[in-house]
């Protein structure tokens, strides 16, 4: 989920399209989904396959423990004991959602009762969710009224065809992520500097202990910084304060997936949890945190491209990395286009968006965006806050053309982004 900042996939191939889940603070903490090849191979999680190697198969799923390649109807068949499965994903791939979607079918399928969590929506959101799931709202009523674009920002259609099969198939729905400023209260104050109303919105307990999971956050974190420069030379303080967010993060989903389950599901019930493959990777997050509250069997399931960001094969995967590993093709430029810069509120009383990180490949620097720039509208459309601007951007596609002002140094200054791709 965003926090304080929101970026925008990049416009380029390679690994600065696929990490832009990774380039601001918010969404590396939101760890989209691994980028190289070494994040898929570190020697850490279940002791008992951290030491050995899975394969990896286009178009099959492999069951880590075994080595065995299964297709998505016998995955279903492997969850028969699972309560909570947590499925990966990288937001800006359609080919990770029609996982997920696939996944749902199979479950579906089997007759056992399934529900959906959803890092997408916080806990706080849910009567949008139940109005959707009862077929009360058409979509662009429930984008509206649940205010997707603020709690979540990716283009809706990424999302369209799980949210309208969960609908359409009695699958209920439910936010299991927590408010924004929840995290960003603990990113900027630390635990100790919080209230004791802050505090109370907190899970039970949040557990900061594991080496493994810093050398987690740090590996994705290095991945990440090697390609923006927005992050490369952070502090190991500030670093620090967003471990702490991450953890803290993991852990509020992992307790409302658990009150989620223990709630609304029966004893057969499956919960499919929808997150970020990073809050899955290696058992270090969510499922760690969990696990203070749940005793259940919980899994994981994470696509991963068969090719990493420089167009190498991946054949095989830490066994240690998750339960059950999808072979996807290799991973290309994001379905919908976007500026590729980061942003953040002017302040806590103006919600309009400060440009914080232009890309040098990106569509904003093409366009002369720079740095400290306000963004004031958008095709004529005044942009007043987060969820305005990337409401207006989910209706662009590659090659359209859009016209901005910006305030810069006190001027209102003209600017005009062309959505294109880099050939190379």
């Amino acid at each position: 989920m965003a926090m304080t900042t929101q970026p925008d996939p990049a416009r380029s191939r390679g690994r600065a399209a696929r990490a832009a889940g990774l380039l601001s603070i918010a969404a590396l903490l939101a760890l989209s989904g691994p980028t190289a090849a070494d994040v898929l191979h570190l020697p850490i999680g279940d002791p008992a396959k951290s030491g050995r190697t899975a394969p990896l198969e286009l178009d099959a799923v492999t069951d880590a423990a075994t080595g065995d390649l299964l297709a998505p109807a016998e995955l279903a068949a492997r969850l028969s004991g699972v309560r909570i499965v947590l499925v990966g994903e990288l937001h800006t791939s359609m080919d990770f959602h029609r996982a997920q979607l696939r996944l749902l079918q199979e479950l579906v399928t089997t007759g056992r009762p399934v529900l959906i969590g959803l890092e997408m929506y916080p806990y706080t959101q849910q009567e949008p969710l139940d109005h959707w799931s009862e077929g009360l709202l058409t979509e662009d009523g429930f984008v509206a009224l649940s205010h997707w674009y603020d709690n979540w920002g990716y283009p809706w259609d990424y999302y369209r065809d799980v949210f309208v099969f969960a609908r359409d198939h009695g699958v209920p729905l439910y936010g299991i992520n927590t408010p924004r400023e929840v995290v960003t209260d603990v990113r900027k104050k630390g635990f100790e500097g919080l209230s004791e109303e802050e505090r109370a919105r907190l899970p039970p307990a949040i557990d900061l202990d594991s080496d493994e999971h810093r050398r987690l956050f740090r590996a994705f974190f290095e991945d990440a910084a090697e390609d923006d420069g927005m992050h490369a030379g952070m502090s190991d303080e500030m670093l620090d304060s967003m471990f702490s967010a991450q953890a803290t993060w993991d852990a509020t989903m992992g307790y409302n997936a658990v009150r989620t389950l223990e709630t609304h599901g029966g004893p057969d019930a499956i919960l499919v949890v929808l997150v970020g493959s990073g809050h899955v990777a290696y058992g270090l997050g969510i499922q760690r945190q969990a696990a203070h509250w749940f005793d259940g069997h919980v899994a994981s399931v994470i696509p991963i491209p068969v090719e990493d960001d420089d167009g190498e094969p991946v054949e095989t995967v830490q066994a240690s990395y998750a339960d059950f590993v999808w072979g996807l093709p290799p991973a290309g430029d994001p379905l919908f286009p976007s500026l590729g810069l980061s942003s953040t509120a002017v302040s806590d009383d103006d919600p309009r968006r400060k440009v914080i990180h232009v890309p040098d490949d990106s569509v904003a620097a093409a366009a002369g965006f720079e740095v400290g720039d306000v963004l004031l509208s958008m095709d004529g459309a005044p942009l007043p806050d987060r969820e305005s601007y990337q409401r207006r951007m989910a209706g662009k596609r590659w090659g359209d053309k859009s016209s901005f002002t910006v305030e810069r140094g006190g001027k209102t200054v003209a600017l005009e982004a062309w959505f294109r791709r880099s050939a190379e």
